[in-house]
């Protein structure tokens, strides 16, 4: 794991021409087709759908506001261009925070994988708590008519505002330069993104496709991706957890585990036994200050004895228990760190271990595209 470069402030976000496919195929399997490999192929593919009327190529360059409700939440956020030139040096501020490494090998074939397209087939989520005179400038955009307004093939509901007049995208763009934003998913396109722009300066892989999300506007739901560790019994976990520091170690009954789960403790089970670690003595705000997800990684695997066979990252609790097997295959249950633990972590040069967070929901892939080609 490495960590990628990071882009500097001041915040640039620049208008580009979307690609939105026909709502009745966003969201559908087919998208998937129409991006797969043979990669070089996709920009023909593309052009072949809209002659046939089944995606809208904007012809006027935007920063749109792409508003999406599914499973009765609702996240709202601007998608543009990033500019990608400067990155940061020496004291100057970053824009943009990365809270966990990337795999070389993956970024490598992303960034063949997007050069052959020539596309950004979706933005990368970016979260902050954007100032009022961003949000006021968020609001006025909505006062208008959408410029598209639907419901895709997998019932999740979109409106979309585009904003094009030179006086409002200079005011937006003045309320964001001091933005600095969290990477919420997509690191791995974010590296991705600023290998082309190394290799290519000066043309339009200079600037890569996100969505900037407020969080205190329409806030994305952050949850925890839970471990299973194969070929890990309870009575291994219990030996790491008595040698790290500031750890204590309590076996309980299943109810008082998971009640006890929450910013300063772990809970662990191999489906017969539960056990509940917390941060001995950690004050309220020590515990907002660390995550239990670096007390895991950092002061409790680093003593285990054996290493486990297999990890396993899980996103819901019920599917973690379903994979215990007592004496052999153990589930730790993680709290969800909050945004500002994250943020207060990422701003002081440090990473989350890997898989630390799910912020959701995501946005249908197919609603907005980036293509190289129109800039």
């Amino acid at each position: 794991m490495t960590t990628p470069p990071v882009v500097a402030a001041p915040f640039r976000l620049l208008p580009f021409r979307a690609i939105s496919l026909d709502p009745r195929r966003t969201g559908h399997r087919g998208v998937a087709r129409v991006l797969a490999r043979p990669y070089r192929a996709v920009t023909e593919r593309l052009d072949e759908w809209e002659a046939g009327g089944r995606l809208v190529r904007d012809p006027q360059a935007a920063v749109y506001v792409h508003e999406y409700t599914t499973s009765g939440i609702t996240v709202r956020g601007l998608v543009g261009s990033l500019d990608l030139t400067h990155l940061t040096e020496g004291s100057v501020e970053p824009a943009v925070l990365p809270h966990e490494g990337v795999h070389l090998d993956q970024a490598a074939e992303l960034t063949d994988r997007m050069r052959d397209m020539g596309v950004n087939p979706a933005p990368i989520l970016l979260v902050h708590r954007a100032r009022p005179v961003t949000r006021a400038a968020v609001y006025r955009a909505m006062a208008a008519e959408p410029w598209q307004s639907f419901e895709d093939a997998e019932g999740q509901r979109h409106r979309i505002w585009a904003v094009r007049e030179p006086a409002a995208v200079r005011a937006l763009q003045d309320s964001l330069q001091q933005t600095q934003a969290v990477i919420a998913d997509g690191h791995h396109r974010y590296a991705a993104y600023l290998r082309l722009s190394q290799e290519q300066p000066g043309t339009a892989w200079d600037r890569g496709l996100v969505m900037l999300v407020d969080q205190d506007d329409t806030p994305l739901f952050l949850g925890a991706i839970h471990r299973v560790l194969r070929g890990v019994g309870l009575d291994s976990l219990r030996a790491a957890v008595r040698q790290a520091p500031g750890l204590e170690w309590a076996e309980v009954g299943e109810s008082d585990a998971v009640a006890a789960l929450g910013p300063g403790s772990l809970v662990l089970t191999d489906g017969e036994r539960w056990a509940v670690t917390t941060f001995a003595g950690a004050t309220a705000d020590a515990v907002r200050c660390r995550a239990a997800v670096e007390v895991l990684h950092h002061d409790v695997l680093p003593h285990l004895e054996p290493s486990p066979v297999a990890t396993e990252y899980v996103h819901r609790v019920d599917a973690a228990l379903h994979r215990t097997e007592p004496g052999r295959t153990t589930a730790v249950l993680l709290p969800a760190p909050g945004f500002d633990v994250v943020h207060r972590i990422v701003s002081e040069q440090g990473l989350l271990p890997e898989k630390a967070t799910s912020f959701q929901p995501k946005p249908t892939t197919g609603v907005l595209m980036r293509s190289v080609v129109d800039g």
